[in-house]
């Protein structure tokens, strides 16, 4: 994708483990890396970040050549990865640092957020008030490299915490996945 004109979109789901297979094998999406955003640390750590004092989310943040792959598509894979009723973590993983936000990098991945949270709390496919935040990017810090791609890197342990998270049943539930 050298050359040609990506964007960059951020997108907060709870644990960054499993935010990035979703998001990694689409065409037109050439980068993704696992990270922390939001806070008010420079150049915080995982323990930083754990510790919940710090204000930052784990998130990914994706490169993406929105002529490929719109930043709309993005979206849909993003809501349907999540719980958007949850303002307190996501699944088994509890916590500020775990809640959801979608950190926009333009006015119009601002706009496109809004009109896509608005329909999906429209849609009726859940029973409470949609509550992930509609943000601005702050300074993208990149998490330790153990933890990119750390579902190929740790697959076996990445499926067990995956798999006692609740996080697929409740994507089976609501999107039929």
């Amino acid at each position: 994708m050298a050359g040609q004109k990506t964007e960059k979109a951020i997108f907060a789901g709870g644990c960054f483990w499993c935010m990035v297979k979703p998001f990694k094998e689409w065409d037109g999406v050439s980068d993704l890396i696992s990270g922390y955003t939001g806070g008010t640390l420079e150049d915080p750590t995982y323990e930083d970040v754990k510790r919940g004092d710090t204000g930052h989310y784990e998130a990914v943040e994706i490169e993406f050549d929105p002529a490929v792959f719109p930043y709309e598509e993005l979206l849909n894979v993003y809501w349907q990865q999540i719980d958007p009723t949850d303002d307190g973590g996501q699944f088994h993983d509890r916590g500020d640092s775990y809640r959801t936000a979608i950190f926009y990098t333009t006015e119009e991945q601002r706009e496109a957020a809004l009109r896509s949270r608005e329909a999906l709390g429209k849609s009726g496919r859940f029973d409470k008030p949609i509550v992930t935040e509609i943000l601005p990017a702050s300074t993208f810090y990149p998490a330790e490299d153990y933890h990119q791609d750390y579902y190929l890197k740790e697959r076996e342990h990445y499926e067990q915490d995956r798999a006692k998270s609740g996080r697929d049943e409740f994507i089976s539930t609501h999107w039929g996945q």
